[in-house]
């Protein structure tokens, strides 16, 4: 399961919405290979089963040789499949029972809680490993269900121990309120795979603002 036992914001990356395969496989190895990363989904949208299967079958084994766990969006029954580590549902997906069947009581199942306190509860008292709120700033991946705001990761740290996700439109540059709140991790896609500097360089200035003591 993912852990916030570090008492520090780690990172959760997230595939860009589109990729070329083969040049993807390189981004994400160079990006693992910096160390910063603890977690990584693998959210493709509107594509055919075999496209996922394709996919997970090339950066699973880059994942493994980092010790990352690799997760898949929407799908745990691909999830399952591919031998992922766990799945990610959100409110159109199948519900967390059946997500948990999927994936097994080892593997992680996360849950999109959008800026729901009640989702957020229900999701952690059915057991899931993770829940995450967003969007906190405006994206250009997906159209936001909602917009949170940052008093749901501070009530969420006073309330329980299940670890938090916060997502949407997070960057380098808009961060620090979102870690000084209380996420637990803070999901990134294009504030890495777009940064003018790379995305390694990204992850290190991620992971410094992150880890101010470091």
């Amino acid at each position: 399961m993912l852990s916030s036992s570090t008492g520090e914001c780690q990172l959760y990356l997230i595939s860009p919405p589109e990729f070329r395969l083969d040049d993807f496989r390189i981004k994400l190895s160079e990006a693992l290979e910096t160390g910063k990363v603890s977690c990584f989904q693998l959210r493709l949208k509107n594509v055919a089963d075999v496209d996922i299967r394709i996919a997970s079958k090339a950066l699973l084994p880059i994942c493994q040789n980092h010790g990352v766990p690799f997760i898949v969006n929407d799908r745990p029954d691909l999830a399952a499949e591919v031998g992922a580590d766990g799945t990610h549902i959100g409110a159109d997906d199948i519900g967390y029972k059946e997500a948990r069947r999927l994936v097994g009581k080892k593997g992680i199942v996360g849950i999109s809680c959008y800026n729901s306190k009640h989702t957020a509860l229900v999701g952690a008292e059915a057991g899931a490993d993770y829940i995450a709120f967003g969007a906190f700033f405006p994206t250009t991946t997906k159209t936001p269900r909602t917009r949170a705001e940052l008093e749901l990761l501070t009530w969420w740290q006073q309330t329980t121990t299940v670890p938090c996700v916060a997502i949407g439109g997070i960057t380098v540059n808009n961060c620090t309120p979102i870690i000084s709140a209380g996420a637990d991790f803070i999901a990134v896609i294009s504030g890495v795979w777009d940064h003018s500097d790379g995305p390694s360089a990204a992850l290190v200035r991620f992971d410094k603002l992150c880890s101010p003591s470091n």
